[in-house]
């Protein structure tokens, strides 16, 4: 077992195999570790998130180490048979490459016992191993764009099924009609880590009779307590958005949510919820009105704010002005009132909240819009009318004249302060976990330049450019099995230019990361511009921590 620092606030154990790694994340399942939240198991490593305030990373680290590394036999094992109809459109190139026939690939791949070993990609998407050591298959030299839900497929050593239509670079041998992912189920994941699989041949399938779930919601109901919000424009891009869906990585699933949560909590605070209440997330131009009375705020990347009233009901009422709120402040809107947002100067999201909160229906315990995993709401558009809530009691509302510190991690910067195209902003970040694939050279690198945010940045990650980063020439042209990966995370793909991991990442990935932002400043990273620079601090351990805490990934600092 190897120990290696992810972040501040998470490790990635290495382990010596994936049957290795199913056993530590059983482990923390059935004797949790307090502080500790759910692991994400990868090919051969296990990625632990903790709270620092209860665990240090040295500590739990001992704890790890003290962990069995063989599952116990049990009866309570799952089998889960999937049926699969195998008329893949890769079956013979497949069988061809193994020097097979297409029946003998069919043969072994039904009696091999498979083992789930870990869930990522996409949710629901599960990899599993078999006992068959001779089911080993290359990846299609050329990835598909389109692969179709229900696709039964084979690469490297892992059998997987493709939960819904995505591009896709396995050899297709059959297809099937199991629903393996389904947000209406208690348990949306049909297949999760430790799970025993058997595939069997049928001869045609059942074509399902619905959807495997709905993504989220249509927005159009207006019969709740509160009234709605209706969308006149959505801007350039209009999401709902609140603290995400943690808890649900074995199912594959990130947690998503707002990319700058201490905006969204200042958000809610304003007009009394609850700090976790769902909000809209702006990238700019959005344009609202309010179906009954409502009060709103407005926070994070704030452009002009005009409030314009709706139609008088009688001509002969004076006309009201149009009136522009603070950022922060809590501000009333009528019946008919508009509310308009102008692109910001600094930063990329606003975020406006409405008392009793946007009421969609939660998918798996959250109304995030999560655009990699598809769950959630859709994105919004003009005509959608979102459903407000009732407020709740006994939640005040924060003192609009109060100050905040920028040293308070939930604090949201004022919006004069945030990232702007072609300034500079620096992102303290901690090595790890695969650091040691890059020579001093590439630390160099890294950490010496400016990075130019570029336009293909998203939710799911900011894309730089530079001068590259180039591996150790042992690990020139090296695949690194997939591994959890934490929000923050600086993946490093084979041309050396890095992304920043946001918050609708994919769970796990198969290039070295080698480093991450720390937990504070991920919120500032989610507000950087394309045109911003970025410039990355190491930093050498969590605030607060001792030097005895810290874990260092390189050789002869490991414990």
């Amino acid at each position: 077992m190897r120990v290696l620092t992810a972040r501040d606030d998470a490790l990635l154990v290495e382990l010596a195999d994936l049957d290795q790694a199913v056993a530590l994340y059983e482990s923390l399942l059935t004797d949790p570790v307090r502080g500790v939240g759910v692991p994400v198991p990868g090919a051969r490593t296990l990625l632990v998130p903790f709270r620092p305030s209860a665990i240090t990373a040295r500590a739990l680290a001992a704890e790890l180490r003290t962990r069995p590394l063989e599952r116990r036999a049990t009866d309570a094992a799952r089998t889960v048979e999937i049926p699969v109809l195998y008329d893949g459109a890769d079956l013979a190139e497949a069988a061809g490459l193994l020097g097979w026939s297409a029946d003998k690939l069919v043969r072994r791949h039904t009696a091999a016992a498979w083992t789930v070993g870990f869930v990522g990609f996409a949710p629901g998407f599960a990899y599993m191993t078999s006992d068959d050591p001779d089911l080993v298959v290359p990846r299609r030299a050329s990835p598909r764009t389109r692969v179709p839900a229900g696709s039964v497929a084979l690469a490297g050593p892992y059998s997987g099924v493709y939960p819904r239509e995505s591009p896709g670079g396995w050899q297709l041998v059959g297809r099937t009609d199991a629903p393996v992912w389904d947000v209406t189920r208690e348990r949306p994941a049909l297949m999760l880590p430790g799970d025993r699989v058997r595939f069997v041949a049928v001869r045609d399938l059942t074509p399902p009779l619905a959807p495997s779930g709905p993504r989220g919601s249509n927005h159009q109901d207006q019969h709740r307590p509160g009234g709605g919000l209706e969308v006149v424009s959505a801007g350039v891009q209009a999401l709902v958005q609140d603290l995400g869906r943690a808890g649900s990585e074995g199912a594959g699933v990130s947690a998503s949510g707002a990319l700058d949560r201490p905006s969204l909590r200042a958000a809610n605070r304003a007009v009394g919820n609850p700090s976790g209440a769902a909000v809209i997330e702006s990238v700019g131009g959005l344009r609202l009105r309010a179906h009954g009375p409502q009060v709103l705020a407005v926070t994070g990347a704030v452009g002009d704010v005009v409030v314009r009233p709706g139609a008088a009901e009688n001509a002969a009422e004076p006309t009201r002005p149009d009136r522009r709120p603070r950022p922060g402040e809590p501000f009333a809107l009528d019946d008919g009132d508009e509310l308009r947002l102008a692109a910001p100067a600094r930063g990329v999201r606003a975020y406006v909240a409405v008392r009793g909160g946007i009421d969609v229906p939660p998918v798996l315990g959250s109304r995030a819009t999560d655009v990699l995993a598809g769950l959630g709401p859709d994105p919004l558009g003009s005509g959608d009318v979102l459903p407000v809530g009732a407020p709740e009691r006994g939640v005040p509302a924060a003192d609009p004249s109060a100050s905040t510190s920028l040293g308070d991690t939930d604090a949201a910067p004022p919006s004069d302060r945030l990232p702007a195209p072609g300034e500079v902003t620096e992102l303290p970040i901690m090595l790890g976990p695969r650091d040691d694939w890059f020579d001093a050279a590439a630390i160099v690198t890294l950490t010496g330049q400016d990075w130019l945010v570029t336009p293909r940045s998203n939710r799911i990650g900011l894309r730089l450019d530079g001068d590259p980063l180039a591996r150790v020439p042992d690990r020139d042209g090296a695949e690194l099995a997939s591994e959890g990966c934490v929000t923050g995370a600086i993946q490093v793909p084979p041309d050396g230019l890095p992304v920043l991991f946001l918050a609708d990442h994919p769970l796990t990935g198969g290039y070295p990361v080698i480093g991450a932002v720390v937990a504070d400043h991920v919120p500032l990273a989610g507000q950087l511009p394309a045109g911003a620079r970025v410039r990355f601090t190491i930093r050498d351990r969590a605030p607060g921590a001792q030097p005895d805490d810290t874990i260092q990934n390189r050789p002869g600092g490991t414990p």
